[in-house]
């Protein structure tokens, strides 16, 4: 798959470990949230809190998380999870599931030193890549002009609001201005979500880039096309973070800002560690996560309907890593909260062998995949559609009509009837077909 072909991976985890500097500017904004702002009240958090646990610091949610939630917004259980901060791998060690999800140490530690190397010297070579590719005809940037505002500030909620003020005043400036991991904030499900990517560069015509720097190579020209498109999943979460920043500053600037909706993926190139580029167009994924993230109920709702003693709380031990709690009172904890698993799961979500593990003990037909749901229609159980089968079953197993019993009623049990037909005529003729009456042996 060719790159530029690509619609937009390696997310960034949140970066609150710089050295925070003095406290931003009196006159800095808030960091403006997205268009459904408000973040649950003071009540809704100590729920959320009483679910996480006493003293447990809420998990930061990233990009990653959040185009993985967006991907499956019907799964109630993953929405309260990560709105609630719990810690899912965790979570799922002391449930006995845990799943080998994430990047390796060397993965990391490779992306950073080609991240390095890209924004070396000034980002020189970041910033010819990106008039090249997203800017050609235009004067190029001057390195030496181009702004580089210190994002340094107390906290997530410190250094979203220096960012924004950053990115109002670059654009009033009228020139080249990079952002060195600029911190972004995103409503999800009614609780405020901080995101981090690479850089953002200010063109002097008011417009924002984002760029995503990944340690996957980029081969004459084309990357691995799966790698590409979770990039672009991530991409569209940090676009879908500007917006809304893009509204509070051109209102203050009165200059026409907008988010573009073609991002800068910087890759390797070929086998070397040379820096190669490419500009992704991501309004399909955008559109799609700006819908799916829509979708997602609010925290607060899922939180209130669960039974008032209900907690994820791992009792941890003095050091931090060791949980004490039964792992079958998590499991009723959890159990409490509806999910919605699909084998993409296990991609995307440390609970998703737990909730596979459930799933098949139940015998849902979800465990085969959206695809095979979907067309099964009312068959909610791998049960059911195989008594469905059974042409002349009055009875499903647990002693219920039988779902096809009314084949008129529903096409999934004609089609399943008639594929176990073609089946039971397949198996009933010979393996090896007999040698013909009119053949005779080899001479």
């Amino acid at each position: 798959m060719s790159v530029p072909d690509a619609r937009l991976s390696r997310v960034n985890v949140s970066r609150d470990s710089r050295p925070a500097s003095a406290a931003p500017p009196a006159e800095q904004p808030t960091a403006t949230p997205s268009p459904r702002t408000g973040g649950a009240p003071g009540g809704s958090r100590g729920r959320l809190a009483a679910l996480r646990g006493p003293g447990v610091r809420p998990r930061s949610l990233d990009a990653r998380a959040l185009a993985a939630l967006a991907a499956n917004p019907g799964c109630r259980r993953r929405a309260l999870l990560d709105g609630a901060g719990v810690d899912k791998g965790a979570l799922a060690q002391a449930l006995g599931s845990p799943a080998a999800y994430g990047q390796s140490q060397f993965a990391i530690v490779r992306g950073n030193a080609f991240e390095a190397r890209v924004k070396a010297d000034g980002a020189t070579e970041l910033l010819r890549l990106l008039h090249e590719r997203l800017a050609p005809g235009t004067p190029p940037p001057v390195p030496e002009e181009v702004a580089a505002p210190d994002l340094s500030a107390a906290g997530p909620e410190g250094r979203a609001a220096r960012t924004a003020l950053a990115l109002r005043e670059a654009t009033a400036a009228g020139g080249w201005a990079l952002l060195d991991h600029p911190m972004l904030v995103v409503e999800v499900a009614g609780a405020p979500a901080y995101v981090e990517p690479d850089a953002v560069v200010v063109h002097p015509d008011g417009s924002w880039t984002v760029v995503e720097i990944k340690s996957f190579p980029m081969i004459d020209g084309s990357a691995d096309a799966a790698k590409v498109g979770a990039a672009a999943r991530q991409a569209a979460v940090y676009v879908l973070a500007l917006e809304p920043v893009a509204g509070h500053v051109g209102a203050h600037t009165g200059r026409a800002v907008r988010v573009r909706d073609r991002v800068l993926l910087v890759c390797p190139k070929d086998f070397s560690n040379l820096p190669a580029a490419a500009a992704v167009d991501i309004r399909k994924q955008l559109a799609t996560t700006r819908r799916q993230l829509s979708r997602l109920a609010r925290v607060e709702e899922i939180a209130a309907a669960l039974p008032p003693e209900t907690t994820f709380d791992l009792r941890l031990t003095d050091d931090g890593k060791t949980a004490t709690r039964r792992p079958e009172e998590l499991a009723e904890a959890v159990e409490a909260v509806e999910p919605a698993y699909a084998p993409e799961c296990l991609a995307a979500c440390e609970l998703a062998f737990h909730c596979r593990k459930r799933s098949r003990e139940d015998g849902a037909v979800e465990t085969l995949g959206r695809g095979v749901r979907g067309e099964l229609g009312g068959l909610r159980t791998i049960e059911e559609v195989l008594a469905a089968a059974r042409p002349g079953a009055p009875e499903a197993a647990d002693g219920t009509e039988d779902p096809g019993a009314d084949e008129a009623a529903d096409p999934a049990v004609l089609a399943l009837r008639r594929a176990a037909a073609l089946r039971d005529e397949a198996l009933a003729r010979p393996a090896v077909p007999g040698p013909r009456a009119e053949e005779h042996g080899c001479r």
